[in-house]
């Protein structure tokens, strides 16, 4: 499970461009007069239709406080049963997953490294999110969700024929908990705050 990069807290809780590569190809010389298919481990990637989308995956159910509390402990209940894995589709002659991956990452600059062909993010029957100071009082809401990226890609090494694939992984997972007077400003915090909170709170009302 990828480590938790985002959390959501009230104050005073705790809670399409041309990247281009470097074109060397490795090419290898053929035996008996046939030639090789040239592979090609690093090259130029052309990057298209990137799409972002963060999904809740575990909520909590209703929470309210009758009395001021210090400490609180959110059980998150996973919604439905996805697992998600790092997809690499069409991947380039001499190029492996993680390297497509890694390319990926280059291009939308992102300050964590996307999750790699060796992670898996799978619904957690234990997940619990924990609110260690601050006085609570009033409905909270308190939700997990994962922040899915995909993108298609183009791939040239030299004057081969350029290899075109899709990625698909994430960039994060995170966890929130607000008080239902005070609006999420992610889409899977508005979505638990819609499910969750009291009609006519505020969070609510900005779902």
């Amino acid at each position: 499970m990828r480590g938790t990069v985002r959390l959501t807290c009230a104050a005073g809780l705790v809670v399409g461009a041309l990247t281009t590569g470097l074109t060397a190809c490795v090419g290898e010389p053929g035996g008996g007069g046939a030639d090789k298919a040239e592979a090609c481990a690093d090259g130029a990637y052309a990057w298209s239709g990137v799409r972002r989308e963060q999904r809740l995956t575990a909520l909590s159910g209703p929470i309210r406080f009758k009395e001021r509390t210090a400490t609180y402990s959110a059980l998150l209940k996973p919604l439905g049963d996805t697992v998600y894995r790092p997809s690499v589709t069409g991947r380039p002659e001499g190029a492996d997953i993680a390297g497509v991956i890694k390319a990926l990452g280059r291009h939308l600059k992102v300050d964590e490294p996307l999750a790699g062909p060796s992670e898996t993010e799978r619904p957690a029957q234990d997940h619990f999110f924990e609110s260690a100071t601050g006085e609570h009082l009033g409905a909270y809401y308190a939700w997990a969700s994962i922040d899915l990226v995909e993108a298609d890609f183009t791939h040239t090494c030299g004057d081969g024929e350029p290899a075109k694939g899709h990625v698909r992984t994430w960039e994060g997972t995170g966890a929130g908990f607000l008080p239902c007077s005070m609006p999420s400003d992610e889409e899977a915090g508005r979505l638990a705050a819609q499910r969750t909170c009291p009609a006519g709170s505020e969070a609510a009302k900005e779902a």
